[in-house]
């Protein structure tokens, strides 16, 4: 699979548009995103935000575990944990996000992912998600 050049996202997801992450793709229990650093994408100390890092972590496992479960409609982040290793990046770089899921259960699946900023690896994170066969997860927040 191509993960080379950005795709049509395979959910809408209002929140990674405004952000401009770009899909790359997702098969056989991988996945990778992208996303050009703005300005907007900064710290106080004019690097990469560590929530931007984050989101791009957990996207990237979602998706790589959602590869190997096609009737799931959507998941959900049961934990996280990331490691920062060195400053993601600044305005104009282009980081690279890449999942990969490592073991699933019906429901769950325990997933690695890396942010790359070039040939530095700036992030790791490993993450557990449960999977869903409906989205209607706000439905049922309303009634709780």
């Amino acid at each position: 699979m191509d993960m080379s050049q950005p795709k049509p996202f395979p959910a809408d997801i209002p929140f990674l548009h405004d952000l401009g992450v770009e899909f790359l793709g997702m098969a056989d229990g991988e996945a990778q995103v992208a996303l050009r650093l703005e300005e907007r994408h900064m710290n106080s100390w004019t690097v990469t935000h560590g929530g931007v890092t984050m989101t791009l972590l957990d996207v990237a496992m979602a998706l790589a575990g959602r590869s190997l479960q096609p009737d799931a409609r959507g998941g959900v982040t049961v934990e996280m944990k990331t490691s920062f290793l060195q400053p993601c990046g600044k305005p104009g770089n282009r980081i690279i996000a890449k999942g990969k899921a490592f073991h699933r259960s019906t429901t769950m699946c325990f997933c690695e992912g890396e942010v790359w900023n070039g040939d530095q690896l700036v992030a790791k994170a490993m993450g557990t998600f449960k999977y869903l066969k409906r989205l209607d997860a706000a439905k049922k927040m309303d009634r709780e």
